[in-house]
């Protein structure tokens, strides 16, 4: 069974940096793309970054580029998001997730627990 395992959340002060990081398990993960998604209360969850197999390749939601930076290690079959210059808005609980590619990425597996990302005014 695929597990994902998202932490390094936290409460942070507007401009504020967090560094976020999911632990993947049960699948062969340097065959995947991977994903960071977002859901705040009441919304739908949107996709935020992400990272091609090789982890040569990225992609970006306008909202975080320039602040968001997506990488991976797949030695230790983790893919890190390092936040930074955070905003208000950028409260959300996140995800991680796998794919096909940085540009069709959906999530194939099952949601982990999520990490709570809060960013006070």
């Amino acid at each position: 069974q695929v597990q994902l395992v998202e932490s390094g959340g936290g409460l942070v002060q507007t401009g504020g940096s967090l560094r976020l990081s999911c632990a993947a398990s049960g699948l062969a993960f340097s065959s995947y793309a991977m994903g960071w998604f977002r859901q705040a209360p009441g919304k739908e969850r949107e996709f935020v970054a992400a990272i091609s197999w090789h982890g040569g390749g990225t992609y970006y939601a306008d909202s975080v580029k320039g602040r968001f930076t997506i990488s991976r290690d797949n030695a230790k079959n983790t893919v890190y998001l390092q936040v930074t210059s955070l905003k208000p808005e950028d409260t959300a609980a996140y995800y991680c997730n796998a794919g096909r590619s940085p540009q069709a990425m959906s999530g194939l597996f099952s949601w982990g627990q999520g990490t709570q990302g809060t960013v006070s005014s």
